[in-house]
């Protein structure tokens, strides 16, 4: 799939089916997150790779908007580590990119899967890092869900002419 085809293509899946997904495709998914570009390229990611079903179940139960974790195969928590930074203001933006290379890569495999955002919510970020015992310099960004599709969405036109201004604000 081009990369173009690829980013119109992804869309928020938050429906799977009962299909199990391979660990080497988890593996290829994070080093597309892996090679993302980051700030003086500090990487300060960090994962957590779930895919035992009752702790899925009980992220589901601590994040309001994490019920399609229920159905999930696999979950890639996507974390922040604090100690890694060298611009301390970036890291935000470093793991923004990684997640969205987790997505596309997902895409292009056939997966579905959906940006759950964690930060900036303390409460849910609180949550997630009681859960699995994730250390305070470890800010736990976001987890996506992963599975094979049980939904179809149509692909996305992106562009609106309407927010583009060209050489100067007007």
């Amino acid at each position: 799939m081009e990369a173009i085809e690829c980013i119109m293509k992804r869309r928020s899946i938050r429906k799977y089916t009962d299909k199990a997904v391979d660990k080497e495709l988890v593996e290829k998914l994070l080093s597309a997150g892996m090679a993302a570009p980051s700030a003086v390229n500090e990487q300060p990611w960090k994962f957590l790779v779930v895919d035992d079903k009752e702790k899925l179940n009980r992220i589901a139960d601590v994040h309001v908007h994490g019920q399609m974790l229920r159905s999930a195969a696999v979950a890639i928590i996507v974390c922040g580590d604090l100690d890694l930074r060298k611009r301390p203001d970036y890291w935000v933006q470093d793991c923004s990119a990684c997640t969205q290379n987790i997505l596309l890569a997902a895409t292009d495999s056939g997966l579905g899967s959906v940006w759950t955002a964690l930060y900036p919510s303390e409460e849910r970020i609180e949550a997630v890092r009681k859960l699995f015992g994730i250390p305070k310099n470890i800010v736990p960004f976001c987890i996506i869900p992963l599975g094979y599709p049980n939904e179809e969405k149509p692909k996305k036109e992106g562009y609106d002419g309407s927010r583009v201004e060209w050489n100067e604000w007007k």
